[in-house]
């Protein structure tokens, strides 16, 4: 306890001890600051403690934010797979490896399919310019 001397008032001093356990070998280990028993360490040691619980408990509200977060991450990824088994045929049937080849191939068969309708409506509409220049 250290005194004041300008006013004559005793204030409490607090202390860290690090304290060597003995199952742990060679790790220290360090103990709540200790208060010396003086008028008003009760609220100081109950104000550290109400500190130190209002730190775990943020700790704990943004580990479950994450949480939260991971699992909205993941209902958003199995709806979008839902919605994909839907699209490509056979697709419900299949896990989720070999639905995104299945995936990959039927885009594959999408786009030869676009391909061949545009060659279809290029000559469709070549054969009726040259039914127009004939008086067809």
């Amino acid at each position: 306890m250290e005194i004041n001397a300008v006013n004559q008032t005793n204030t409490p001093t607090f202390y860290s001890k690090t304290q060597q356990n003995p199952l742990m070998g060679s790790a220290l280990h360090e103990a709540f600051p200790t208060f010396q028993t003086t008028r008003g360490t009760t609220r100081k040691r109950t104000d550290y403690l109400k500190s130190q619980n209002k730190d775990s408990l943020r700790e704990e509200e943004e580990e479950e934010e994450e949480e939260d977060n991971d699992d909205d991450e993941r209902i958003e990824v199995k709806r979008k797979i839902v919605a994909l088994q839907r699209i490509v045929p056979g697709g419900e049937a299949l896990g989720v490896d070999k639905l995104f080849e299945e995936t990959a191939g039927y885009i594959l068969a999408l786009q030869g399919q676009i391909r061949a309708m545009r060659v279809l409506a290029s000559f469709i509409e070549g054969m009726d310019k040259q039914k127009r220049k004939l008086g067809g």
